[in-house]
């Protein structure tokens, strides 16, 4: 589980000639001029997101419209002075970090500015005011595995402080505050069995799922034995997952991996202080073919394109395997 990252870096050009700098800057690196939330929200970490203005404005207010570019901004501002671009200044925005709380939104808000001395403020105001050497920390509940806009955060901390010592003190003081904010964490096991012995294709599609849903903190992995009826033993896959999720949900989404239409690719059982979920306690269902259907819909609505279509390749794999 990802509860922090960086955003993307955000630089200003100031130039008298702005239409020839910005028609340089979509031809330099393939990209077209977009609503500056739009940027935001499809930037990845370390990404940058690049304004043109007019060389008289000093102060760093992101303007309406802007380019995402897919590189890092050293790499960015070096094509733009070895290209002779006529720029006259270089701004750089303050630096901004995502931080992801599972509730009590204002209180991880007043921790974050009562520690590192910042002030609370929304997103644009943050961004608005800070300038270099500042870092805004934006807060949301939105994992932060997918794209998160302005619109997903929650509130932010502008910090007058650089980046480097604030995201030290933070990677340090964030697992302390996730804990204060959700004392009562679910310490859930998951169990997986494949009667084709096919372990790696099905561990590989349970930790794709984990991971890119961001459910949780796997903190014990490894071998063990179950026994589905007396003198019967079994080898299953066994991990321990810390979550604040709730447990009825992992089993539902994990459910969406167990069955292929009505093939049956592995056996996945969720366990909460021993005692097992059963798929009757998941709501109203038919048959466990319904349940399975519901939870692969809801599964693919969470999972990115890229997770999804190697999922997709494995388990296809997997059912022509079982055919053959």
């Amino acid at each position: 589980m990802r509860f922090m990252r960086f955003g993307p870096s955000i630089i200003f050009l100031r130039t008298a000639h702005s239409d020839a700098v910005k028609k340089a800057i979509g031809e330099m690196f393939s990209v077209k001029e977009i609503p500056t939330d739009e940027a935001i929200k499809g930037s990845s970490e370390f990404e940058t997101v690049l304004f043109v203005t007019e060389e008289w404005i000093k102060k760093t207010l992101p303007p309406k419209t802007g380019f995402l570019i897919k590189h890092g901004v050293s790499y960015v501002i070096s094509t733009v002075i070895n290209r002779n671009l006529p720029v006259e200044r270089v701004h750089v925005e303050s630096t901004l970090i995502f931080l992801r709380v599972p509730e009590k939104v204002e209180e991880a808000l007043s921790f974050i500015a009562e520690k590192y001395g910042g002030k609370v403020t929304t997103l644009r105001d943050a961004l608005d005011e800070g300038e270099a050497g500042d870092t805004v920390v934006g807060i949301t509940k939105k994992r932060l595995s997918s794209p998160t806009g302005p619109e997903e955060i929650e509130g932010a901390v502008l910090i007058r402080r650089g980046f480097l010592q604030v995201y030290r003190e933070l990677s340090i003081d964030a697992p302390l505050l996730l804990f204060k904010l959700l004392p009562e964490w679910n310490e859930l096991t998951i169990k997986i069995y494949d009667t084709e012995k096919r372990y790696e294709e099905n561990i590989a599609r349970l930790m794709m799922v984990i991971e890119d849903l961001d459910l949780g903190f796997v903190v014990g992995e490894g071998w063990d034995w179950d026994y589905p009826r007396p003198f019967m033993r079994v080898p299953v896959y066994k991990l321990k997952l810390l979550t604040w999720e709730k447990p009825e949900k992992i089993k539902f989404l994990l459910k969406g991996i167990e069955y292929h239409g009505y093939k049956r690719l592995c056996d996945i059982d969720v366990f909460v202080e021993g005692k097992k979920i059963h798929w009757t306690s998941l709501g109203k269902f038919s048959s466990k073919f319904e349940l399975a259907k519901k939870a692969r819909e809801e599964l693919e609505k969470g999972l990115s394109e890229d997770v999804l279509k190697k999922l997709r390749e494995i388990e296809e794999k997997l059912v022509e395997e079982s055919g053959s």
